[in-house]
């Protein structure tokens, strides 16, 4: 090891407690230390911050960090405070005292890492702050969220555009790119509007092994929602929905349930979002229900569970969304609950607003590809970035075993498309449904479709199961579903072939709700990652934990991560010296927290008989 890893690496021991890097940090950090502009790809949970706070910290050097959001700013800086790295925030939050204390700060070198807005550095007319900046001399600046630059992204912000110019307002500062989710066409994308100069790519593997991946077909979204909160008991979780209606409708019914939750959407004020996003980053609300306005500036580590209550727009944003699950580096699940319409939606949306380029629209047959395909979720999203993947996860649906092909499956798909053609290919797929389960309406009697060969076809199955293979059948290009608000289904040429030829179809059951005797498949990575692990010993940390962020004011991941608990329920250290021996916990918690967690263990280690 050169003199350069060793330094670093006693600054990831001493700082962060980390005794080793993680996969392709320390190539990242070499770009930064180096001079180098460098673009870095590596997934939620990653080490991305640690690419460029670590360097900053090991050379005694001033970074720029470009951050989003003001309330990620804030969490970032809480953050490196409490491990005693000198970091502060610049932007509007700040008073006119505030804003002078900063730059009294820059000014005498007191600060590592300086995080401010893309509108902070390019959009002051006056230039003054570009000044202040030449003039305490910055060693890099690191653009965080790169993926904001990039038309092709799934976040674009205009601002980002103007930060092109950073290069020559600043003079000779490197340029380093960090985004946790990018297809080989935004990468290229961010490179050239960034102007970067012959820079280090660093792309990690965007797998994220701890996730378990599940897709389902949207039947009933409250029994379904529920039965992934049930599952999460106490625990943080995200469920997205696709209209504030929606967010609003399932948060007042959960909590007339009596579950832990709070709505989130831009039709709120902004008072209630502070007020609710506040709460769930402090764990005082297990659940935030919400649309895709929630997330980005959310940097609680231990969310259990995503669920997408509707398919999101591009699998660019399923990623990112998803991602907010499980950055400790613990298990945890995600959910996408969808239904063939979810797509039409979309589209009638990126019309109305004028965003609907063809770029975008395929970013959105990409998305349906993803929820109707029947491989393993994780090599799915892996090869869409560009990436290998063996397969065979362990963690998701389709490895789990939990979906259950139909018997006769070919036999099924022919009577469902010829109700199709008998009815004309002018209907939607509910008509379909009541003439194929022979439903005694007004409607069918009409029409005569009474009469139709197909007429109860299907009688006695269940309406959700068969509408369910009716999206199937839509999801495997053989019907297809067109007509705007009210869309009619028709037979593909591929329909055709099932009807003419019985080309061999395949169709999957949506499996049964999971009961006490017989649950889903646990992936085994879950119940690794709670071995040898006091549990009761856990919860009087985590209860410590969350009254000490109450007194600092800070959100509880702060004090420790989960896994730095569970690390210490398993451990049981008793002196200082074995406290510095869990995972994430470096000399200066050590210092400040150490007496009141070693405590809490000494006490339980003497009052519980199973210890």
């Amino acid at each position: 090891m050169n003199e350069r890893d060793a330094r670093l690496g006693g600054v990831l021991r001493r700082i962060w407690g980390f005794e080793t890097f993680k996969s392709h940090q320390r190539e990242a950090m070499s770009a930064v230390l180096e001079g180098r502009d460098s673009l870095v790809v590596l997934p939620t949970g990653g080490g991305k911050s640690l690419c460029y706070q670590a360097p900053a910290v090991a050379e005694g050097t001033l970074g720029v960090v470009v951050s989003p959001l003001i309330s990620l700013m804030k969490d970032q800086v809480d953050a490196l405070t409490a491990n005693g790295v000198p970091a502060a925030y610049y932007n509007s939050s700040l008073d006119a005292a505030g804003r002078r204390e900063v730059i009294r700060r820059l000014q005498a070198g007191e600060i590592r890492l300086l995080y401010v807005s893309p509108e902070r550095l390019t959009g002051d007319g006056s230039g003054r702050f570009l000044d202040l900046l030449r003039s305490v001399g910055p060693r890099f600046v690191a653009v965080d969220e790169a993926h904001c630059i990039s038309h092709w992204g799934h976040d674009f912000r205009p601002e980002y555009r103007r930060l092109g110019t950073l290069r020559e307002a600043l003079g000779d500062v490197s340029l380093h790119a960090f985004t946790a989710t990018a297809t080989p066409r935004v990468r290229n994308d961010i490179v050239s509007q960034l102007g970067l100069i012959d820079p280090a790519v660093v792309v990690g593997s965007f797998d994220r092994p701890n996730l378990t991946y599940r897709v389902r077909r949207r039947t009933n979204l409250l029994s379904q929602v529920r039965r992934v909160l049930d599952a999460h008991p106490g625990e943080g979780g995200i469920v997205y929905c696709l209209a504030r209606r929606d967010v609003d409708s399932l948060a007042a019914r959960l909590a007339d349930l009596g579950y832990s939750v709070a709505p989130y959407h831009a039709g709120l004020s902004d008072e209630e979002r502070k007020r609710n996003q506040d709460a769930f980053v402090n764990e005082r609300v297990d659940v935030v229900i919400a649309t895709v306005a929630f997330g980005m500036g959310i940097d609680r580590s231990n969310v259990r569970f995503v669920v997408h209550a509707a398919a999101p727009r591009s699998v660019e944003h399923y990623q990112q969304e998803t991602g907010r699950a499980g950055r400790d580096g613990l298990p945890a699940e995600c959910v996408l609950l969808y239904s063939p319409a979810d797509f039409a939606i979309w589209q009638s949306i990126l019309e109305g607003s004028g965003e609907a380029s063809p770029e975008a629209l395929e970013l959105l047959r990409h998305m349906r590809r993803y929820a109707a395909q029947v491989t393993c979720r994780h090599r799915a999203l892996a090869e869409y970035f560009g990436q290998e993947h063996p397969g065979d996860c362990g963690a998701c649906d389709v490895c789990l075993e939990e979906l259950e092909p139909v018997e006769d499956a070919t036999v099924l798909a022919q009577k469902i498309l010829s109700c199709v053609v008998r009815t004309g290919q002018r209907w939607g797929a509910g008509h379909v449904v009541d003439v194929l389960r022979g439903a005694d309406t007004e409607r069918v009697r009409r029409t005569g479709h009474d009469q139709l060969s197909t007429y109860g076809l299907l009688e006695g199955m269940p309406v959700a199961e068969l509408r369910g293979y009716l999206d199937q059948l839509v999801d495997l290009g053989l019907l297809a579903q067109e007509g705007g608000r009210y869309p009619v289904l028709s037979v593909t040429p591929a329909g055709w072939e099932i009807l003419r030829n019985g080309a061999a179809c395949t169709l999957w059951r949506q499996p049964p709700p999971p009961t006490k005797k017989k649950a889903s498949k646990r992936p085994r990575r879950d119940d690794a990652s709670w071995e040898g692990v006091d549990t009761e010993l856990f919860d009087r940390l985590r209860a410590l934990r969350h009254e000490i962020a109450a007194q600092r004011g800070v959100p509880p991941y702060v004090i420790f991560h989960d896994r730095s608990l569970r690390d210490m329920a398993r451990l049981k250290p008793v002196t200082p010296a074995a406290l510095l021996d869990v995972y994430g916990v470096g000399e200066r918690k050590a210092a400040s927290l150490g007496p009141r967690f070693l405590a809490a263990i000494a006490e339980h280690l003497a009052t519980s008989p199973h210890t």
